[in-house]
């Protein structure tokens, strides 16, 4: 009877250790707080993600445009595909401020792949 109870406290531990060691690749709010991350900046479609207000900044007609999807021309484009850097530095509404900036840092790769994915703007 005893080696059934420390077996099945055994498979207890296990369970729990296990469980919490799974973890996801990507930020959520229990992670990492809006003052960290707010924004995902993509080099490839020079565009933006707002974390905190679940929408995309892209630049349509030559005016800035907040949207909760890319429009079909951006191929689809997703979240977590392709090349993407948070912008660690920055929490106000405008990152688009500093597109030059990270156009310089994080310049377009064809294949959509980027090494670094942490970013400062100035």
């Amino acid at each position: 009877m005893k080696s059934i109870e420390k077996l099945l406290l055994l498979m207890l531990v296990f369970t729990c250790y296990f469980s919490s060691a799974q973890t996801s690749n990507e930020p959520t709010s229990k992670q990492l707080s809006t003052e960290e991350i707010r924004y995902y900046y993509f080099p490839n479609i020079q565009a933006y993600f707002d974390l905190q207000e679940k929408v995309y900044l892209y630049k349509e007609n030559g005016e800035w445009v907040e949207a909760e999807e890319l429009p079909k021309n951006y191929g689809g484009y997703s979240l977590y595909n392709k090349a993407r850097v948070s912008i660690m530095d920055y929490n106000g509404d405008e990152p688009y401020l500093f597109i030059e900036a990270h156009k310089k840092l994080y310049p377009y790769n064809a294949k959509g792949r980027f090494a670094n994915q942490t970013a400062s703007s100035e």
